[in-house]
């Protein structure tokens, strides 16, 4: 083989959240000065017509729907240290979660907008009250159609930070 053909061997990446022995360990960022970040992330619950009708007339007998998802979204988002083991507590500046019913799917698209000002970013925080209010949807209506589908969580923005801003391209349907 010529030294043209030859290829330098693969750079090991280190892994932020694994240390020398390959042992899952939460990252330090003390030395990490705070900077204000932003994350915004999205997912979606299809329903049965009659479930989308029912929630959208606010006739679920557990109650109304998106408002307890909401509040269940803004819950999560503070608490996501909690459940997602090597994410660092943060003292969030700003939880917005908007629920809109979408007679198209039918169902219902969920939109987390979450701020802080810290030394390491929110994207856990946004994703986690976006699954977690579309998972009280499901919980709400699950008596009228347990076939729900919950899918299409993802991030769609993020800011601040050493890495920059990350957008989804417009028109990215993964």
């Amino acid at each position: 083989m010529t030294a043209a053909k030859r290829r330098p061997p693969p750079k090991k990446t280190k892994l932020s959240h694994v240390d020398d022995a390959g042992a899952a360990t939460m990252v330090d960022v003390s030395a990490k000065a705070p900077t204000v970040r932003r994350a915004i992330a999205e997912g979606r619950i299809t329903m049965s017509a009659t479930a989308f009708r029912a929630v959208k007339a606010n006739r679920v007998k557990k109650g109304d729907v998106l408002a307890v998802a909401r509040l269940a979204g803004i819950q999560a988002a503070k608490r996501t240290a909690d459940t997602i083991p090597l994410c660092h507590p943060l003292p969030l500046t700003d939880v917005q979660v908007a629920l809109t019913l979408d007679a198209k799917l039918p169902g219902v698209r969920v939109e987390a907008t979450v701020a802080t000002v810290a030394p390491t970013g929110v994207e856990m925080e946004a994703l986690v009250a976006v699954s977690v209010a579309l998972l009280t949807v499901y919980d709400m209506a699950k008596a009228l159609d347990k076939s729900m589908v919950i899918g299409r969580v993802r991030l769609l923005e993020k800011t601040g930070g050493k890495s920059g801003t990350y957008r989804v391209r417009r028109g990215s349907a993964r």
